[in-house]
């Protein structure tokens, strides 16, 4: 069996930046057990198997430990491969997941605008072992469907955090997303998420479903712009329209190559 896979570098408008993630063109769907072999083979925060469905596209994320709800980046990545290479005269694409429903990819200029729905988060009392992990006290905590949040005063916070992993490993959720404001755009982010196999993920578009309405109200704007700080750093658009989150980036293919599968 020959499986049509590509990487590319999301969230970014040159190579080497961004999260990279692989994207996985199917004829037909494949069993779980293979795509997370596959993805564990990859060793990339994530793979997309992408199968079209009439004039949709079912999609799933896998890390190289398991299957998540939701993955932004390699959405992104999806659509940019298939954009490029399949539905060249088309602008947008539905995708549909199996846990977080419908989803739309509209192009515009070198720009792909993701359409999720909102990420509901609540305010909780700081979990003190996180808190230990992370090694510095938030001003405000937060817990999401699946993951925490944790704001803090400014830029430098955010780049001075130094996770123990082991702990924050520990952790009953998806990952722990840490957020200030800055000058250079209007909030910087970073995302750790050690019990998926990925300790910091570069960019990650689904934290931006809760960072987003957070710092919408906060600032009081509907669209916002958005650094990730982690080493290949990246760059997103947010805007909040009512219960869902528009989050745009660029992406550019990293290489195009098959996967063979022999008995």
């Amino acid at each position: 069996m020959k499986i049509k896979m590509f990487q590319v570098d999301a969230f970014t408008e040159k190579l080497f930046s961004g999260n990279p993630a692989a994207v996985c063109i199917l004829n037909n769907r494949l069993e779980e057990d293979l795509m997370q072999k596959i993805a564990e083979e990859n060793n990339l925060s994530e793979t997309a198997f992408v199968v079209k469905k009439n004039n949709e596209y079912e999609i799933r994320w896998f890390t190289p430990e398991l299957e998540v709800d939701l993955c932004g980046h390699a959405t992104l990545a999806s659509a940019h491969v298939l954009f490029d290479n399949y539905v060249s005269d088309y602008n947008e694409l539905t995708f549909i997941s199996k846990y977080s429903g419908i989803l739309k990819v509209k192009k515009e200029g070198d720009y792909l605008i993701l359409d999720f729905p909102i990420g509901e988060f609540e305010k909780i009392t700081m979990p003190e072992e996180i808190i230990k992990g992370l090694g510095k006290i938030p001003l405000e905590s937060y817990k999401g469907k699946t993951d925490y949040m944790f704001i803090y005063r400014d830029q430098k916070d955010i780049e001075n955090i130094n996770p123990d992993f082991q702990i924050l490993a520990k952790s009953d959720a998806r990952g722990i997303v840490v957020t200030a404001e800055c000058d250079e755009v209007d909030f910087v982010s970073r995302f750790f998420a050690p019990n998926c196999g990925i300790n910091e993920d570069p960019v990650t578009g689904s934290a931006h479903t809760m960072l987003t309405p957070y710092w919408s109200k906060r600032l009081n704007k509907q669209e916002l712009e958005a650094l990730q700080l982690s080493k290949r750093r990246g760059f997103l658009k947010c805007r909040l329209e009512k219960n869902r989150v528009k989050i745009s980036g660029k992406a550019r293919t990293f290489f195009n190559g098959e996967i063979i599968i022999t008995d």
